[in-house]
């Protein structure tokens, strides 16, 4: 029989293995490209919204452009979904996932 301080016990360490890993493992903030918005659009949002200077902007703009997507942002889950819908409020198509999805840069 499983007492109670036991099933406490499991829980407080189940719960921080995820914590360990939803730390190690963050988040990406991904740019699509898309037939709409102009490149130098895209460049003045990455400047304005993520304060990347402006060399750093338009190469995340040009790897949207040529590559059709790029990562602008990394961090945790919390902070990707507010950049995911910041992108959105711009007009530019932005999806999350986890780094280790793959197409982390």
């Amino acid at each position: 029989m499983v007492t109670s301080a036991e099933t406490d016990e499991r829980t407080a360490e189940e719960t921080a293995a995820d914590t360990v890993t939803s730390l190690a493992d963050p988040w990406v903030t991904i740019v699509w490209n898309d037939p709409v918005n102009l490149m130098t659009y895209v460049t003045y949002v990455f400047e304005s919204y993520f304060g990347y200077p402006p060399d750093r902007a338009r190469a995340l703009m040009l790897q949207v452009h040529h590559s059709g997507r790029a990562v602008v942002s990394t961090g945790p889950r919390e902070r990707m979904e507010v950049d995911v819908q910041a992108m959105h409020g711009f007009g530019l198509w932005a999806t999350m996932q986890r780094s280790s999805e793959g197409g982390a840069a």
